[in-house]
């Protein structure tokens, strides 16, 4: 995962945000380009306690859809792509106009039989998809899912990153002290970490929303 995130990073930066939409919500029988050009806004969710604010640009990202096909499209502007992956790219564009990206589709669903956590909406399917209405068995009985999920560097990152240095900030050095830290490391440490920060700086203004996407 090191190395992984390592490709994703340039110009100082070295984090990345995990995202997913788990599941992916798709109508049942809906193809691919079909499914994806139903989201005006990309359906995932950050994988983190932080809240974050609304981020609709990226220096570089690798996306992956697990569970879902390109069949019985009707028109759109997927409609034209050769390829699953060609289709996943092109929305990935669409969204993030700029960004460095990777696609990848596998048609192999996520499984979440036992002991996965069963907390799904009645409103699923068997296979993970959207009903229009409640189905008649327990979402215990949900034994799949597509997902879509994503590695990110990104400008929402001088947000979290700035936070976290606030956080530590905030609280009392003898609770770093009794864990053998020394204080000339804790602060190094923070300088890094604001530093750090400051390489995803770029596309926001002095009140911390996002005013234009990167030009890198």
């Amino acid at each position: 995962m090191l190395h992984f995130a390592d490709s994703l990073t340039f110009s100082g930066r070295k984090v990345v945000a995990a995202r997913a939409a788990l599941p992916f919500p798709a109508l049942s029988g809906s193809s691919l380009p079909d499914a994806l050009s139903a989201h005006q806004e990309v359906p995932w969710k950050l994988l983190s306690s932080w809240k974050e604010q609304k981020v609709s640009s990226c220096f570089a990202q690798s996306v992956v859809l697990r569970g879902m096909c390109q069949e019985k499209a009707t028109r759109s502007p997927l409609h034209g792509c050769e390829s699953p992956e060609q289709v996943l790219q092109q929305y990935c564009h669409t969204q993030f106009p700029g960004a460095f990206s990777t696609a990848h589709v596998l048609q192999q669903p996520c499984h979440t039989r036992p002991p996965f956590p069963q907390f799904f909406s009645p409103l699923l399917t068997r296979r993970g998809f959207l009903l229009d209405r409640a189905q008649g068995f327990s979402s215990a009985g949900v034994e799949s899912i597509p997902v879509l999920a994503a590695l990110q560097s990104c400008p929402g990152l001088h947000w979290l990153l700035s936070g976290l240095c606030r956080e530590l900030r905030a609280r009392r050095w003898s609770s770093f002290c009794t864990a053998g830290l020394e204080q000339d490391d804790f602060q190094e440490a923070l300088e890094e970490i604001t530093t750090l920060a400051q390489c995803y700086e770029t596309g926001f203004g002095a009140d911390g929303s996002e005013d234009e996407a990167d030009s890198d």
